[in-house]
């Protein structure tokens, strides 16, 4: 999928570039799929902001997606490729032999008219979702479940895969583009291929209120605050912090935050040694 450029008529369109959405066959979404989102502004039930940079952006519904592919052993063809505000990924809407209808994230090389399947006995195809104990090794996967009947949750952003490496009896190796390697049970769900939108990593918003319309507001450096509203505030004139750099709350940054250790047993090889 091309990068669409745009004539420099303004500032904000002089660097600005985007996706030219060729592959999309349907503006509007299927309705009995939808469900509200509403915005807090990164505000929780007292009012008080507890995530911050967030705020405006476009109104979104949002789309239910079918993460877990368990609607086994019934073909199903692709009806449409559609834009998702949610995502980075494209969504493709299914229809099955009995006359259901279900979103999926869209794999790269699926287009419209396509037969799809999921179950034990699906063939190695981009968009065929099995058990990763059913896939050969060396395949290139994504939608990955980490606990059987969860439903997917590693690489499902555009562009993203993992591989599967190694198989056992009760556990399957995954290598993801991190260079990590990780165990999942041999019973969880995986769909074959890489997640479409390869190309939108190499879009430039152009402009911030391009990235406003995304719901992101702008965010303050802490040494330009006072010194009660973050560690590194605070100083007569222009200052470079005076210490290592941390949070508004004095935990330092870079520093690995990870402490659950009932999941460290699942991973093999870190991504950072």
């Amino acid at each position: 999928m091309p990068i669409k450029k745009y004539k420099p008529t303004s500032p904000g369109s002089r660097f600005k570039s985007g996706l030219d959405f060729t592959e999309i066959t349907e503006k509007k979404p299927y309705k009995p799929l939808l469900l509200p989102i509403k915005k807090t502004g990164g505000r929780n039930n007292k009012g008080r902001i507890t995530s911050w940079q967030r705020g405006g952006g476009h109104k979104r519904a949002y789309r239910i997606i079918d993460f877990k592919r368990n609607k086994t052993n019934i073909p199903c063809t692709v009806e449409t490729v559609e834009y998702d505000p949610n995502r980075t990924a494209r969504i493709s809407l299914l229809k099955y032999a009995d006359g259901e209808r279900r979103y999926i994230l869209t794999p790269l090389g699926v287009k419209v008219g396509d037969k799809l399947l999921a179950g034990p006995e699906a063939e190695i195809k981009n968009g065929n979702a099995l058990p990763v104990s059913n896939i050969p090794l060396g395949t290139i996967i994504h939608n990955i479940e980490i606990r059987p009947g969860e439903g997917g949750c590693i690489a499902r952003s555009a562009g993203s895969y993992a591989q599967l490496v190694a198989k056992d009896k009760k556990m399957c190796h995954i290598k993801l583009a991190s260079s990590e390697v990780r165990l999942i049970p041999s019973g969880c769900i995986a769909t074959i291929g890489q997640v479409g939108n390869v190309e939108r990593e190499n879009i430039t918003l152009g402009k911030a209120g391009r990235t406003r319309w995304l719901g992101k507001r702008p965010s303050v450096r802490g040494v330009v605050m006072n010194p009660v509203d973050h560690p590194l505030g605070g100083g007569e004139g222009r200052t470079s912090g005076g210490r290592p750099p941390c949070s508004p709350w004095g935990k330092p940054e870079g520093v690995r935050t990870r402490k659950n250790k009932k999941t460290d047993r699942f991973i093999v090889r870190r991504r950072k040694k």
